[in-house]
């Protein structure tokens, strides 16, 4: 008789916890649903927070920084607005994926569920509100008769190459935070410094060129690069910014979902 070859038998926990995860799409697609239906339920305003949050924030930014500090950005509400939406995808996600697995703890307990079927919920959550985030910046966009060109086209790309560093990321620091459960709360306090080292609220222009190339080792930097160069400057990335933020999305997503496969059956015991 001939031996069929299975994955379980050899021991391949990520290959494994991907056809795990498959097998409960269905769970998944609920949870991402309820969430969002939890989410705005429970807000008075609802999807219209989601529009207002990043408009809200876009303004102070843009009085504080652009007439205190003068910078010379044409329309630098929506190239502040365009990192703004991106941070809050990679922020807000991150952060609500480790207390969700935090919070799963019980239910990992009780009944079998893929793991990686909590982070994987949260992006998807996030993408969801990414995607809605969108619609007041084509607003502004349309009041400041900010150019639509072709470009546009490629967000979807670069969605897909972020949500894929961020569920990777996600995964990574999820399982620190099981193990650690000071990672939390480094992690909030690493992000306040992570956000103005990122070009968010600034051009890489007012950077000594000596510190370009430090900035240049941050990985939000290349994704941030891909929607500044679609959305703000209505032109094509440059193939160095797609390479990059494709080697850097694979790289983290493969290291972030075997890591935490491979740990994922001592989750139950340790949280």
């Amino acid at each position: 008789m001939k031996d069929e070859y299975d994955s379980n038998a050899v021991g391949f926990p990520a290959i494994r916890e991907f056809r795990e995860l498959w097998k409960y799409r269905d769970l998944l697609q609920l949870i991402v649903s309820n969430s969002i239906k939890t989410r705005y339920k429970r807000s008075a305003l609802g999807v219209i927070w989601t529009l207002l949050n990043p408009l809200l924030n876009t303004l102070v930014l843009t009085v504080a920084f652009s007439q205190i500090l003068r910078f010379q950005i044409k329309n630098y509400s929506i190239y502040i607005l365009v990192g703004l939406i991106f941070w809050n995808f990679f922020a807000q996600t991150t952060t609500h994926a480790m207390n969700t697995l935090i919070w799963g703890s019980s239910l990992l307990k009780r009944i079998y569920v893929p793991r990686t079927i909590f982070s994987v919920s949260v992006v998807g959550n996030g993408l969801i509100n990414y995607f809605l985030a969108l619609i007041p910046l084509a607003l502004i966009m349309l009041v400041l008769r900010h150019p639509f060109t072709r470009s546009l086209l490629l967000i979807p790309f670069a969605v897909l190459l972020t949500a894929m560093f961020i569920l990777g990321f996600t995964l990574l620091v999820s399982t620190l935070a099981v193990f650690f459960v000071d990672v939390v709360e480094m992690f909030s306090i690493l992000l306040s410094a992570w956000f103005y080292l990122t070009p968010i609220i600034y051009p890489v222009s007012i950077i000594p060129e000596q510190f370009v190339r430090i900035v240049k080792l941050n990985p939000l930097y290349y994704f941030l690069e891909l929607y500044h160069s679609i959305i703000y400057r209505g032109e094509l990335p440059s193939i160095n910014t797609i390479i990059v933020a494709t080697l850097i999305s694979v790289f983290t997503l493969g290291i972030g979902w075997w890591l935490f496969a491979k740990r994922a059956d001592e989750f139950a015991y340790r949280i």
